[in-house]
């Protein structure tokens, strides 16, 4: 099991990237009124048939050559089924995927959100030919930072690697989710 569900989340962009996808989207969603974090990671990568996607949910099953076992995603459904959540994955060959965790938040045994804005950064930095659009809601608060805007501003010229553009995104990949939960630990 993964220490926190932002590597849980880094596990499944990079399915995405391997999925030739030119868009991510990330949602973090906490809604502590009614006590649930839900977390969708969509993507428009080469998607899934309804077979591959049952098999995705098995440990057993991997697609990968380096390895026999796929234990990302048996480990996020068992991370969010084990909060009393759910978990579901939704796929269309040539559409792209969408997997979706619902977690119970103040359940015992719910594990932290973690560095989600550092695993945020290292997707977009590392993987500029990607558009990702992360969105981060705590109660009524909410920001986004998608890429497409950030090129729009920059042009195709400038990398995201940039000493002062990578240090723009992780302070507003930080500051944004200072904001929206007041500091809270999630």
């Amino acid at each position: 099991m993964m220490p926190e569900i932002s590597l849980n989340i880094l596990d499944v962009a990079e399915n995405s990237i391997r999925a030739q996808a030119t868009f991510v989207a990330v949602t973090v969603d906490v809604q502590p009124e009614e006590d649930i974090m839900t977390v969708t990671i969509g993507d428009n990568g080469r998607g899934m048939t309804p077979e591959e996607a049952a098999n995705a949910e098995d440990p057993f099953f991997t697609t990968r050559t380096t390895r026999k076992v796929g234990l990302g995603i048996p480990f996020f459904r068992q991370a969010a089924e084990g909060t009393g959540g759910s978990f579901r994955i939704d796929s269309e060959k040539g559409k792209g995927t969408t997997v979706k965790a619902v977690f119970g938040l103040s359940h015992i045994d719910r594990m932290p959100l973690g560095d989600i804005s550092s695993v945020i950064y290292t997707l977009i930095v590392f993987n500029e030919q990607i558009r990702f659009r992360y969105t981060y809601t705590y109660a009524e608060k909410s920001f986004v930072l998608d890429t497409l805007e950030l090129r729009e501003i920059l042009g195709d010229d400038i990398s995201l690697r940039e000493p002062e553009v990578s240090a723009f995104i992780k302070e507003y990949l930080e500051s944004g989710k200072k904001e929206a939960d007041g500091g809270t630990d999630v």
